[in-house]
């Protein structure tokens, strides 16, 4: 009898080939794993017999996810993603031409979730609710989280592929970002002009709270999109680096909490 063995592209018979009895999983299992080819190009005949043990360890799976990340990220950053391709992005990582379809179910998801470790690892939600823990006056919490962007824009991630790509996408924004904005950054954006309203001691609807977090976020903008080395030639005195993180998050909370108190005394009057 006659079983049919699966080839890249095409079925071949072969009569001394037993027939897999799970015949979906064995299917499952070639496409979502796809497994080296022997020398004349044939599966290996055993393969579906041992389907659960050839599976890749969880662990190995995480370290493929995060291959696929770093490389997808180094590509967008570079190209962009309109001309970035998820082949270039495994070749990129080492791995399976499959492995984007398999680990993100496409380049889209792929850059969906490039999107999110950027932000992460930029400054998350966490990190922020951390660094404002215990903390009761509105000034105080604005300065713990100038603080802590100060170190991420002064830190490693200032030359990584982390702030090219969020600063790519803040240009020119992608679908991708579309949706983000409607899940992530417009939520986030309330709490902030909540909280510049608080500063402030207005309503949150008032036109001075809107140029108020204006005026907060416009630095954190220009150096989250400015090219590092431009900068340093126009403005050598800045001195981005770690060492001076601190005395930057002190100027910028100066300037943003004078221009804040100036804007509400006048909204006052």
């Amino acid at each position: 009898m006659f079983s049919a063995v699966l080839r890249r592209g095409f079925l071949v018979s072969r009569p001394d080939a037993h027939q897999p009895e799970d015949v979906c999983g064995y299917l499952r299992q070639t496409f979502c794993e796809p497994p080296e080819l022997s020398e004349v190009g044939t599966l290996p005949m055993k393969r579906h017999a041992t389907s659960r043990q050839s599976l890749k360890p969880a662990e190995d799976r995480q370290s493929t996810r995060m291959q696929l990340l770093e490389a997808a990220g180094r590509e967008f950053a570079e190209k962009g993603f309109e001309r970035t391709t998820a082949k270039e992005i495994c070749e990129r990582a080492g791995a399976n031409t499959a492995a984007v379809n398999y680990h993100f179910g496409g380049i889209e998801g792929l850059q969906a979730a490039v999107l999110d470790e950027a932000r992460n690892r930029l400054f998350s939600a966490d990190a922020i609710s951390a660094a404002v823990a215990g903390k009761a006056d509105p000034k105080a919490k604005l300065e713990a989280v100038l603080e802590l962007v100060a170190q991420a824009l002064t830190g490693p991630l200032s030359s990584s592929w982390v702030l090219r790509v969020l600063g790519r996408e803040m240009v020119a924004p992608s679908p991708a970002m579309q949706d983000t904005k409607e899940k992530v950054i417009l939520p986030r954006a309330r709490v902030f002009r909540k909280f510049i309203a608080e500063l402030m001691g207005l309503p949150e609807d008032h036109p001075g709270v809107a140029y108020g977090c204006v005026s907060v976020m416009a630095p954190i903008c220009m150096l989250i999109i400015a090219d590092r080395s431009h900068l340093s030639r126009a403005l050598p005195s800045l001195e981005l680096e770690p060492k001076n993180a601190r005395a930057l998050a002190r100027r910028m909370f100066r300037y943003a909490a004078a221009g804040l108190e100036a804007v509400a005394r006048e909204a006052r009057k």
